[in-house]
């Protein structure tokens, strides 16, 4: 049975047109000082070539150098890599901030994404279409979508055991991508959920594309690596399970960076029956999304510049490559228009995380 559509539902975008204004004009102004643009430069393209190349050399070691445990230590090394690619190029391309073409930006998303599994139009339907949009609203972002097993906002049913889900949540963060890839991708893609509306390409061209997608991620994590470790005694029930440990630890990375930036900040919102949102787009992304900074600082960048995720959201166009100089402009701007704006640590970040999950996980509103 397919969902029900929900109705559109935006901003009182006049309440905070100021800012945007002068935010905008800042953001310019720093691109045209630099005679830059906001699409990928060299540095870009050099780091992505470093990362591919990681990438590829772990997946060589663990196949064929001759000892077992190469095994063992660099496929988790391969799907890692695996990660960090889809962090520093996925995000960006789906938000169409490498390249100036939107084919193009496709077209990488498409072969990137094999190592790891994910859809790229599923996932981008859901971060960009539903996340982006409706940051930490009920029914309208997907990741804070019920599930049963972690209480995530106070408009979600609660259960005793889940008075122990600030123990227990890097587990459920860990299953995110065996999930995501596994079940709701295909949810997603065969009309189950309100995601395959708003897919780039439907019917059978849509279909085809994800299942040769799938099909490829099969062949390069499980049917080459199975073939290739006969002669090492590795047999396919260790192969799967290191596969999902190794998904496991990748997808409680990811969850961390992006997901609980919105857990720290700890402000939901539900739908007014009528109309729209009763504030500003910029107004609510303050107040649902926190920037923290990584230890050591150059951290960020091999993290694709996640951790400044409030920046992210107010520039997602934007390449990564600026989320630095970008926070600043925001920091320097919200103090004009007396918008709460700071960059916390990652200490206080999963502080705020914990005290959430606490407070959630005790039944509290």
């Amino acid at each position: 049975m397919r969902p029900e559509p929900l109705r559109p539902l935006g901003y009182q975008q006049r309440l905070d047109q100021a800012f945007r204004q002068a935010l905008m004009k800042a953001a310019n102004h720093y691109l045209q000082q630099r005679g830059d643009h906001r699409f990928a430069d060299s540095q870009f393209y050099l780091k992505s070539i470093l990362l591919m190349s990681c990438c590829l050399g772990c997946y060589a070691a663990a196949l064929w150098l001759n000892s077992t445990w190469a095994f063992f230590v660099f496929y988790p090394l391969f799907i890692c890599f695996a990660l960090l690619l889809a962090i520093n190029l996925v995000h960006d391309a789906s938000h169409n901030a490498i390249f100036k073409q939107a084919k193009a930006n496709r077209w990488l998303n498409f072969w990137v994404t094999i190592p790891l599994g994910l859809d790229p139009e599923c996932w981008r339907v859901r971060h960009i279409i539903f996340h982006h949009a409706h940051t930490n609203i009920r029914h309208y972002d997907l990741d804070i979508e019920e599930n049963f097993v972690l209480r995530q906002t106070p408009h979600q049913r609660w259960y005793p055991f889940m008075r122990a889900q600030h123990l227990y949540w890097p587990l459920v963060a860990a299953l995110t991508f065996p999930a995501l890839i596994w079940l709701f991708d295909w949810l997603d893609r065969f009309h189950f959920t309100r995601v395959a509306p708003h897919m780039r390409h439907q019917g059978q061209r849509g279909i085809m594309a994800f299942l040769l997608a799938k099909l490829l991620h099969i062949v390069v994590a499980i049917v080459i690596p199975f073939y290739a470790l006969a002669d090492k005694h590795i047999d396919l029930g260790t192969l799967l399970l290191i596969y999902l440990l190794s998904q496991m630890l990748a997808s409680l990375v990811f969850v961390v960076l992006i997901l609980g930036t919105h857990w720290a900040k700890a402000t939901f919102y539900t739908p007014p029956e009528q109309g729209n949102m009763p504030h500003g787009f910029y107004h609510h992304t303050f107040s649902t999304t926190y920037d923290w900074h990584t230890t050591p600082r150059w951290l960020t960048y091999w993290l694709g510049g996640l951790n400044l995720h409030l920046t992210h959201h107010l520039f997602p166009n934007w390449n990564h490559r600026h989320y630095p100089a970008l926070a600043l402009i925001i920091e320097d701007t919200a103090k004009q228009f007396s918008m709460d704006y700071h960059c916390i640590s990652s200490k206080e970040l999963f502080s705020y995380q914990q005290r959430f999950l606490k407070e959630m996980g005790q039944g509290k509103k």
